[in-house]
């Protein structure tokens, strides 16, 4: 089973966190701290789930699944599923998310063991 996680979150306390739990239920973990990074992530590597927040600085989480999305497609690669968090209950951000048809949607702070059974849904 492929088991690459891509990470994208300006919180380094919830990326430390998230790789942790992930790397210790045996999935290959790669963090990005903004959606500029996590582009240059995708361009070197393939990746079966990505794990994004949706309020970053400069390119939020939707801006970046959608930029994800172009370059997979120009490049003529497979779609990678999403899943998006927040601490937040962004009305419009939400819509934006279900709009994009993402894998799943998530509201911080959530319960681990419901984070790994969302990731094991939806890991590619």
């Amino acid at each position: 089973m492929n088991r690459n996680i891509l990470i994208i979150d300006d919180e380094k306390l919830i990326t430390r966190t998230l790789r942790k739990l992930l790397e210790k239920e045996g999935y290959e973990v790669t963090v990005a701290h903004s959606g500029q990074e996590a582009l240059e992530h995708i361009k070197c590597r393939n990746f079966n789930l990505i794990v994004c927040d949706v309020r970053m600085p400069q390119m939020d989480g939707v801006e970046t699944i959608r930029e994800i999305r172009n370059y997979l497609k120009q490049e003529g690669k497979p779609s990678v599923p999403e899943l998006l968090i927040t601490g937040y209950a962004d009305e419009q951000r939400y819509k934006s998310a279900v709009e994009l048809k993402v894998a799943d949607y998530m509201y911080k702070p959530f319960d681990k063991e419901e984070f790994l059974e969302a990731v094991k849904k939806n890991i590619k």
